[in-house]
């Protein structure tokens, strides 16, 4: 199944290299990544993560015991959104930044 003339011409738009592939977007004022997610032929432009916070990022080694808990705390918090999959932000912020 081939991808949409409109959801190409989006993705063409803000310089996405793919579906389901994130990228930064440092000049929106709100929101730090974008993605064209897609799941089941239906596609959705998702902005997603705040711009500027200090996430946990990935797993480090000798990781502080504060950054563990705050991505613990984070994926409390959004347990239920992050289940929901691809189709919401809270997966994407989830993979990408935390």
């Amino acid at each position: 199944m081939s991808v949409p003339e409109r959801v190409k011409a989006t993705m063409k738009r803000l310089g996405l290299k793919g579906v389901n592939k994130p990228k930064r977007t440092p000049d929106h004022p709100t929101k730090s990544h974008v993605v064209m997610a897609s799941e089941g032929g239906k596609y959705k432009l998702i902005r997603f993560g705040e711009q500027g916070a200090s996430t946990a990022g990935k797993p480090k080694a000798g990781e502080s015991d504060r950054m563990k808990k705050k991505r613990a705390s984070f994926k409390a918090r959004h347990s239920k959104n992050i289940a929901k999959g691809k189709m919401s932000a809270a997966y994407w912020a989830n993979k990408v930044k935390w």
